[in-house]
């Protein structure tokens, strides 16, 4: 299966959450087994034979590409969350939004110095999420290896945020 075939699984809904959006939505893909074991084989690809000890899955619709692709690969799964859900010491950074700000947090103990950490997301938009992200993980001294996600909206330029970063993505709009 190509990623154009998974391209043409995913439903396009114009005008949600609000006008002008047009919301790609990936449950019409997650409901096709092969579609979904494919997607998470394609979005492995490009980290197959590297060391990778850590998966980081992003809220939460990330969590439903990481943590399949960590049990695949023998890595652990380690989620980063949105602020007051998870329940030991965390560290968080607050990021921005198209308007206003949200907050992410990371267990202070998810990470070693030096572990290898594949970041994980369904989708690239603008970036500020994983920009986020890649913060809390360079404050525990993770060593990331790469960015990877299902869908990429070249439009919003997501990617030129990320100071050249591996980010690789298997649809991109």
């Amino acid at each position: 299966m190509s990623a154009e075939t998974l391209r043409a699984k995913i439903r396009e809904i114009p005008d949600f959450p609000k006008p002008g959006i047009l919301f790609y939505d990936i449950t019409t893909l997650l409901k096709d087994a092969a579609a979904y074991r494919e997607a998470i084989s394609l979005m492995l690809d490009p980290y197959r034979g590297e060391r990778i000890d850590v998966v980081v899955g992003m809220e939460s619709r990330g969590f439903i590409f990481s943590a399949p692709m960590a049990v695949e690969i023998g890595a652990g799964f380690v989620p980063v969350r949105k602020l007051g859900k998870l329940p030991a010491e965390t560290l968080s950074v607050e990021y921005a939004l198209e308007y206003g700000s949200n907050t992410l947090e990371i267990h202070r103990d998810a990470i070693q110095p030096g572990q290898k950490v594949l970041v994980v997301d369904d989708l690239l938009a603008t970036g500020g999420t994983v920009k986020g992200t890649i913060e809390l993980i360079e404050r525990l001294k993770g060593d990331i290896v790469g960015l990877a996600f299902l869908v990429e909206l070249d439009f919003l330029n997501g990617r030129e945020r990320l100071g050249g970063r591996r980010v690789t993505s298997v649809i991109r709009y």
